[in-house]
Parts: C-alpha cells; structure tokens; sequence
C-alpha cells in the first residue's frame, strides 16, 4: 500500500586536494509504502521504481518476502472471483 513520498536530507564531508574538509548536502526522496503480505511498513528510493507504481492500485511487497510467491496467491484468489457463477448471491465488495 502507498502511504506517501519523504524527502531525507544527507550531509557528507569531503576532503579536497589540499586536505581541507568541505561539507556538502544531498536530497533524497523516499517513497513510504506498508507490504501487502505481512504489513510492514518500508521505505525505497523514488528513482528504483516506475512512477505509475506509485498508487494503491499495485501491490507492493517488501524485500523480507517472497514477491512471486505471493503474486502467485493472489492469482488464485483471482481465479476463484472469476470461476463464481454470475447467479451467486455474495456482494460483489466482499471481494
């Protein structure tokens, strides 16, 4: 799930030809997203992924889990919607 974008700000310090020590800042923005599998909410770099990604129309998985395994789950969770007879009584929300 999306939860939203951060930006994180880094300081680094460098030390030049002549050994002076010059300190100089770096902008990183992070997206905040929570696993679809286990619920645990992490962070990753804006630039490692698509920006079409970046809804709550995708399922996002974190790095602990195994994201085949559970794209596999939800294909047949998938497969179980659309096998239903259409005469079934069951809300269509449920799903």
């Amino acid at each position: 799930m999306y939860l939203g974008k951060l930006t994180e700000k880094n300081s680094y310090t460098r030390t030049s030809k002549l050994g002076v020590k010059h300190t100089y800042n770096r902008i990183k923005t992070v997206v905040e997203l929570r696993c679809d599998a286990c619920d645990v909410e992490f962070r990753r770099d804006l630039r490692s992924m698509d920006k079409k990604r970046l809804s709550n129309n995708y399922f996002h998985v974190c790095s602990d889990c195994d994201a085949k395994r559970f794209a596999q789950r939800k294909g047949v969770e998938q497969k179980k919607i659309w096998d239903m007879p259409a005469s079934i009584d069951l809300p269509v929300s449920k799903y």
